[in-house]
C-alpha cells in the first residue's frame, strides 16, 4: 500500500520554526521527486518546495525562499521541510506528494493526508 504520512505540524508564534516530515512507503522512493504543497482556507493550493531524487536539486516558491529548506534522507524514505521565520500567512494544511518523475515535474502520483500548520501573530 502506497503511503505518504506527514507529521510535525502544529501551532507556533510568528518568527518561530517547525520541521515537517514526510515518510514514504509502498513505492520505490528513489524513483520519485517529493514535493510539498500547502492550502489555506479559501485559497488555491500552492506548491512550496520540491526535491529531486536524481540529483538532489531543489525548488522553492518565492514566498518561502530563504526561510524554508527541503531535504531528503533516502535511508529513511523521508523528506523534511524545515520552516524558519514563520509568518501568519504560512498558516495552511501542508501536504507532501510523490512526483511522477525523479526530477520535479510537478505532476504527482501519490499524496499524503496533510498536516496543519498554524502561525499566530
Amino acid at each position: 500500500e502506497v503511503q505518504l504520512v506527514e507529521s510535525g505540524g502544529g501551532l507556533v508564534q510568528a518568527g518561530g520554526s517547525l520541521r515537517l516530515s514526510c515518510a514514504a512507503s509502498g513505492f520505490t522512493f528513489d524513483d520519485h521527486a517529493i514535493g510539498w504543497f500547502r492550502q489555506a482556507p479559501g485559497k488555491e493550493r500552492e506548491g512550496v518546495s520540491c526535491i529531486s531524487s536524481s540529483d538532489g536539486s531543489t525548488y522553492y516558491a518565492d514566498s518561502v525562499k530563504g526561510r524554508f529548506t527541503i531535504s531528503s534522507d533516502n535511508a529513511k524514505n523521508t523528506v523534511y521541510l524545515q520552516m524558519n521565520s514563520l509568518k501568519p500567512e504560512d498558516t495552511a494544511v501542508y501536504y507532501c506528494a510523490a512526483d511522477h518523475m525523479r526530477l520535479c515535474s510537478f505532476l504527482y502520483d501519490y499524496w499524503g493526508q496533510g498536516t496543519q500548520v498554524t502561525v499566530s501573530s
